[in-house]
């Protein structure tokens, strides 16, 4: 049986002190009502009540278990509204992951954003390379930014596409030269990411159709903030998204290179582990990421 449901009904017989009257606000019969408060007393090995047959009378053990049992019904009323209103109003924890840079200069106010419209909601930003695992980590949600997606065990929602732009500092191109062509690119330092595959494989969208070229260079790294910083350096050629680099295109401090051959672009993918019984707070912040992300948020700088 189940046990809640036998406290439940021992509870409207000791607060009466009657089966019948018990069994008439229940719906149940008399003899079924017997049948639970036998049982519950056999599972608790104790008596909870005093039957005559002119009386029913609570036992110290019985007494004890009413007043501990209204408290626990009260608390399971608790939670259950709790459970039903959570499904209707967005609350608690959302644990998000993103790549380093993207959530710093543009996940950020997104959430700032959604936490003032939604403050029963507490974000959790994780910082990772794309390549955790949701479900171990406890993630909800992480956003993940590559020209494809190779996880298909994923459930996925395409937010927005970026372009990618080569760039270089002022300084790199007077001391090397700026590259008139892509095969040109050979012959230059070129930092790449380390968890692009290839790694030294570079694709463009040029004039002619498509092309790549196979390059190198002395650095590598598996986040595109350190490439970012070495370019700015003067040490090489970088390819970054436009978010990344758009500021320091502006302010000078980098140039666009080959502007004519645009890198293959990527794509930002909201992406969680199911979509079955996806939580409220999970499917407002999509909606929200949605939302947000359909405007343009960065300029094509390569253009």
């Amino acid at each position: 049986m189940d046990k809640l449901r036998c406290i439940e009904v021992f509870i409207e017989v000791a607060q009466g002190l009657s089966f019948s009257g018990a069994a008439q606000r229940l719906g149940m019969a008399k003899g079924n009502v017997t049948k639970h408060i036998a049982w519950l007393e056999r599972e608790l090995g104790v008596q909870l009540l005093q039957r005559t047959t002119k009386s029913v009378s609570l036992t110290e053990s019985g007494l004890a278990l009413l007043e501990n049992g209204r408290d626990l019904l009260e608390h399971m009323e608790g939670v259950e509204t709790a459970v039903r209103r959570s499904v209707k109003e967005p609350k608690g924890m959302l644990r998000v992951g993103t790549p380093p840079s993207f959530g710093a200069f543009h996940l950020v106010p997104v959430i700032t954003a959604f936490s003032a419209a939604h403050p029963d909601i507490r974000v959790v930003m994780y910082l990772d390379d794309g390549r955790t695992d949701l479900v171990g980590e406890g993630l909800d949600m992480s956003v993940r930014i590559a020209s494809s997606l190779k996880d298909t065990s994923q459930v996925s929602h395409r937010l927005a596409r970026v372009p990618q732009v080569l760039v270089a500092a002022p300084a790199y191109l007077a001391r090397r030269g700026r590259p008139a062509s892509v095969e040109d690119l050979a012959r230059h330092d070129c930092m790449v990411h380390a968890l692009k595959s290839p790694t030294n494989v570079w694709s463009f969208q040029g004039p002619g159709g498509k092309v790549t070229v196979r390059v190198g260079g002395t650095i590598r790294a598996n986040f595109g903030e350190p490439l970012r910083h070495a370019a700015l350096l003067g040490h090489g050629i970088s390819m970054h998204p436009t978010y990344m680099v758009s500021e320091d295109l502006r302010q000078g401090r980098l140039e666009a290179v080959l502007a004519d051959y645009r890198p293959t672009e990527l794509e930002i993918h909201a992406v969680f582990p199911s979509r079955r019984n996806l939580p409220l707070r999970v499917r407002t912040f999509l909606d929200f990421l949605k939302g947000w992300f359909s405007q343009p948020r960065w300029e094509d700088v390569a253009s």
